[in-house]
């Protein structure tokens, strides 16, 4: 068994009658002596004392046997579960109790010692019994109770059994049940009107007994427990500030390491530019978590996804890449801008087409902290604050709104502050804010948050990632996926186009661009769906029509972006098409003609043009047969009738012509 003990483990197991905390054991050490059997920790760089374990009164020493006993002991010993059930309750016992306790056991320890002394047992209780001044069957019903037990366990077996059981007044379930239904309501109604209803109740069915209100509000403060009567009448919130809440510690990480990032809305009235009712400005800040320092801010009418990413680009282009950041899931925060690509936003629905947000591009890993929850995120800590440094300040006296409607000020909307004094009054209160010495956080120790943060960046260990060139236009611009045109694959958006040389390449794909929204002729980038660069569009502006300084340099324009294509292209092209050829024909061989191959078996397959041809020349034929037996009937017919051969002409002299045909068909027509 180990003999030796520092304060720190004697506190830490909390042995009877000790004190339990390492300031009251150092006290009660000074006054009992204990430094005639103390000694250094061996092989220990600070100076740790220990003490012998027999320095402790006899119940410490029992039980610091006890637990020093190995565990797997405990679990092969059938008994260990009742052992340990035996000291808790003497663990419960008062004071008092455990005195009577010690008395018994040095008691029965006399009659040890008697017997060893060669007494017999008879006569050794009696003895013990007449030095202790009780009877004699007292000291055998001690001796019965330890009869089971090993001598350690002699001291908690011999605690004096004062348990009494505790009675209530009966009472009719039924009425109990209306009772307690009737008490523990969200209304919160008072006991006694609850009773008075239920006595009426039964009074009228007569339902018998019915204890009175003192002796029911007893058993029901006995029986229902305070955190189910909290849930029950206030809310499941209060119940839950009745279990201890976590204390998380942050000493384990480096600045820049965990940041968290919120919005807060002051209670002051500020006039915007341009507006002319005023309004609640919202403050959209992060904070270190190692050191509590507020790193970057902004001030705007609302808590939107613009003013979220220039705030993180101002820590990023300031300070580094953080690695986690903790966020609650407020309609600016969960926007695709900000944290799209995150496995879940608990808001929105989450879309596997969505470009990378802000923060996953950054290579930050995001938290989604329990909504409605303060405790998730110091940085309310430190909204608390400022609400106390600022909305409360005398500046802010005619201008501030108080927290609720009930509790607006006398001096109420009776003025309105500007917007740039009151950014330039919140900008001072929060260097004051970081600036402030005797912070009592863990990692501060007395020191201010800016001494603390810089402290623990001016560290070797302490490594920061830091954003490149291409990382910057991550959040001075927002994104937004678009489809580039066909042909050219200029970019619409906005009413305005975007075009550059390299978007050619992508004509009719989906892209990303990333713009500034308060200036949409500035140039924007343009990244493929992956994130990778691809260029910087510049804005093509509408020109009017008889604009003619506009058309040379549109005309200017195109004709450097053909030259350049031609370059290219004569940069690619190195051999001419004869150069080609001559090449190829180098690498040409003669090839022999092939020998016709004729088939086994041929069919003869009528052509039918020389088809047609012979019809029409056969048709012909005919016609003229026709046309020769129709003069040769006609002749006969003629000379029978005395005409002689009518085709037989005779023959005309030269002068004369033969009559035009024209002419014979006219002199047909006037003949009729």
């Amino acid at each position: 068994m180990k003999e030796w003990f520092s304060f720190a483990e004697l506190a830490e197991a909390r042995l009877p009658d000790m004190p339990h905390s390492v300031r009251g054991l150092l006290k009660r050490a000074k006054k009992d002596g204990w430094t005639e059997k103390s000694r250094l920790v061996p092989g220990s760089t600070k100076s740790v004392q220990e003490f012998h374990v027999s320095l402790l009164p006899g119940p410490a020493q029992l039980r610091l046997a006890l637990l020093m006993e190995p565990a797997a002991n405990d679990e092969e010993d059938p008994q260990a579960d009742a052992r340990r059930k035996l000291w808790d309750r003497f663990h419960g016992l008062s004071e008092a109790q455990k005195r009577v306790c010690e008395e018994r056991l040095k008691t029965l320890q006399a009659v040890t010692k008697f017997e060893v002394a060669g007494l017999k047992s008879a006569d050794a209780i009696k003895r013990a019994a007449k030095t202790a001044g009780v009877s004699t069957a007292t000291v055998y019903n001690w001796r019965s109770q330890v009869l089971h037990h090993e001598r350690e366990d002699w001291l908690a077996a011999l605690a004096p059994s004062t348990a009494k059981a505790i009675e209530f007044a009966e009472c009719h379930p039924d009425l109990w049940e209306m009772l307690k239904s009737d008490y523990l309501r969200p209304g919160k109604p008072g006991f006694s009107a609850c009773y008075r209803r239920v006595e009426k109740f039964a009074k009228a069915n007569e339902f018998v007994p019915f204890p009175s209100e003192r002796s029911l509000r007893r058993r029901l403060n006995h029986e229902v427990p305070k955190s189910v009567q909290t849930m029950a009448r206030e809310s499941k919130d209060k119940a839950k500030t009745l279990y201890p809440a976590q204390r998380r510690t942050r000493s384990h990480i480096h600045a820049m390491q965990m940041v968290n990032m919120d919005g807060h809305t002051f209670d002051v009235f500020v006039l915007f530019p341009g507006r002319k009712k005023p309004s609640r400005p919202c403050l959209v800040a992060i904070q270190d978590l190692f050191s509590g320092k507020i790193i970057g801010w902004r001030l705007s009418e609302t808590e939107n996804k613009e003013t979220v990413r220039l705030v993180i680009g101002d820590v990023v282009e300031t300070y580094g890449i953080f690695e986690d950041i903790y966020l609650d899931n407020g309609r600016g925060f969960a926007s695709k801008w900000i944290s799209g690509g995150a496995k879940s936003r608990f808001r929105f629905k989450v879309k596997d087409e969505d470009p990378d947000g802000l923060l996953t591009t950054l290579g930050a890993k995001v938290h989604f902290t329990t909504p409605y929850s303060g405790q998730s995120k110091p940085i309310e800590r430190a909204f608390l604050d400022l609400t106390d440094t600022i909305s409360r300040h005398p500046l802010c006296a005619g201008a501030y709104t108080g927290r609720s409607p009930q509790h607006k000020p006398d001096d109420y909307m009776s003025r309105a502050i500007p917007f740039e004094k009151f950014k330039a009054f919140i900008a001072a209160r929060i260097r004051d804010h970081n600036a402030q010495d005797g912070r009592t956080a863990a990692n501060c120790k007395g020191r201010s948050f800016d001494e603390t943060f810089r402290a623990s960046m001016e560290d070797q260990a302490t490594i920061v990632r830091v954003a490149s060139p291409s990382q910057r236009a991550l959040w001075l611009l927002a994104s937004e996926a678009i489809k580039t045109r066909p042909g050219n694959g200029r970019i619409e958006f906005q009413g305005n186009r975007y075009w550059s040389e390299e978007l050619t390449q992508y004509a009719s794909k989906d892209v990303v661009i990333r713009f500034d929204p308060d200036n949409f002729h500035q140039p924007v980038k343009v990244y493929d769906l992956n994130n990778r660069f691809i260029c910087d569009a510049d804005c093509v502006h509408d020109a009017g029509f008889n604009d003619q300084d506009a058309a040379r340099d549109h005309s200017r324009a195109r004709r450097a972006f053909l030259k350049h294509q031609k370059e290219l292209k004569d940069l690619h092209v190195q051999l001419s098409a004869q150069e080609l050829a001559t090449l190829y024909e180098s690498v040409d061989e003669p090839v022999a003609e092939p020998e016709p191959i004729h088939p086994a078996v041929t069919r003869l397959i009528p052509n039918a043009l020389a088809d047609r041809k012979e019809q029409k020349l056969r048709e012909s034929e005919e016609a003229e047969n026709q046309s020769t037996e129709f003069e040769d009937k006609f002749s006969r017919a003629m000379s029978l009738v005395g005409f002689g051969n009518v085709l037989d002409f005779p023959e005309q002299s030269s002068d004369q012509t033969e009559p035009k045909s024209s002419e014979y068909g006219s002199e047909k027509r006037r003949r009729g």
